[in-house]
């Protein structure tokens, strides 16, 4: 398993770790990977009851890695793609712990977690708007299904930062600790779910996220379609240069 995720068996709870912490959990081509191999090995691991996801360092994750976003090849899924199916399709309780930075990709993946606690720290943004592209991870139906559609649209084409409380106050996150009793925290809520049988606990979840998964799909598939249409745009090259610049995008006249 590459170094990018790091994984720790702690009494039925498979600890899964973004680990670019240089680069505040920056997700390049070989963590998408990583992400899908994981989670398909948890999924297939009986002594798995439940995964814990967390970052490492002070950040939960910064989304896609700018100096990666292109490593895709023609015709084929996108390394995001295959990493999302794997986390939306695992069939048992995903606990996560969020805390500073959790952006794009970073925070969408937040949305297919069972339960979410979140650090007083917390800075989630859904950058895709100001970005010229669109969301991933099938959040453009994961998100609204989860808050509703007309919060969720907020934040979307808002595309403005979220505090803890808000995060919580909206229904992204269940709970919000200080950053020093985050990660305990959840890894005890997370141990007293793995108490109970892993085949009760994974039919529960397929009764639940059973009616969403067609349109997990279908938003996955969407998305991947709406991000080829906007990558390289005219736009998203405005963007990606004036962050580039460190100054505010203009896109008039384009």
């Amino acid at each position: 398993m590459t170094d990018t995720i790091l994984t720790e068996y702690r009494d039925g709870v498979l600890v899964v770790r973004f680990n670019r912490p240089e680069r505040k959990n920056a997700i390049n081509h070989e963590m998408w990977l990583a992400i899908r191999d994981t989670f398909r090995s948890a999924a297939a691991d009986d002594s798995v009851v439940c995964v814990l996801l967390c970052g490492e360092g002070d950040n939960f994750c910064s989304g896609v890695d700018l100096s990666s976003f292109t490593e895709s090849v023609p015709g084929e899924e996108h390394p995001f793609e295959v990493a999302a199916r794997a986390v939306a399709e695992f069939d048992k309780p995903l606990v996560a712990a969020a805390q500073g930075a959790a952006v794009g990709g970073g925070a969408t993946v937040l949305f297919h977690a069972d339960i979410v606690y979140v650090g007083e720290s917390l800075r989630l943004r859904l950058p895709f708007a100001n970005l010229g592209l669109v969301p991933e991870w099938g959040s453009s139906y994961m998100l609204q299904a989860n808050i509703g559609a007309q919060r969720a649209a907020e934040l979307f084409y808002r595309a403005e930062w979220v505090d803890a409380d808000k995060a919580m106050n909206c229904g992204i996150a269940d709970d919000v600790l200080p950053d020093g009793n985050l990660f305990d925290h959840a890894l005890r809520k997370a141990q007293e779910i793995a108490q109970w049988p892993v085949n009760s606990l994974r039919e529960i979840k397929r009764c639940l996220r059973q009616h969403h998964l067609p349109a997990i799909d279908a938003a996955i598939v969407a998305e991947q379609a709406a991000m080829e249409r906007q990558a390289g745009s005219p736009e998203n090259i405005e963007a990606i240069t004036a962050f580039m610049e460190k100054r505010k995008p203009d896109f008039r006249n384009l």
